[in-house]
């Protein structure tokens, strides 16, 4: 394949923080990915690391974020809400939360309540996925339409002709 065809082109970078402990598995052939230490979120793409950055959270991490350790959950939606592109993903629904398929003692309200007091205050998108496919899958989605749009320079009508 060469380095000019289309599908070399868009070959997405996406960069891997080092703390995150069980990292998505992407397609190689359309993703390449590299490890280090990010400023802030657990995945983002190669040169654009203070632009974009997706945060992923399991239910039970999200659960503590939210609850037990507010303040450092804080201060990184706080550096998320400075990024041209960024997002919280949930491995979990929004049923799991009612259903209280956590282990913390915390009422599915104040989870609910602190969720949605966050998106207000920082306006950074938290998405429920249901899993971790599905969280994998639009971190992917949400990286290489940025990486498409911002840094390939391909127009909303270019995307969706490759799409």
């Amino acid at each position: 394949m060469s380095p000019s065809s289309p599908s070399e082109k868009y070959r997405i970078p996406i960069v891997v923080d080092t703390r995150e402990q069980l990292p998505y598995r992407f397609d190689p052939a359309h993703i390449v990915v590299t490890r280090r230490a990010l400023p802030a979120g657990d995945y983002s793409l190669a040169g654009s690391e203070h632009e974009v950055a997706v945060e992923r959270k399991s239910l039970a991490d999200f659960v503590s974020s939210v609850i037990h350790e507010r303040e450092r959950f804080e201060r990184e939606l706080g550096r998320l809400r400075e990024y041209y592109a960024a997002c919280v993903l949930v491995e979990a629904d929004l049923q799991d939360i009612l259903d209280r398929k956590y282990r913390s003692h915390a009422h599915p309200n104040s989870v609910l309540g602190s969720t949605i007091a966050l998106l207000l205050d920082y306006k950074v998108p938290i998405l429920f996925c249901s899993t971790r496919e599905i969280a994998g899958r639009l971190t992917a989605g949400f990286l290489g339409r940025y990486h498409r749009r911002v840094v390939g320079g391909a127009t909303a009508e270019e995307e969706q002709i490759e799409a």
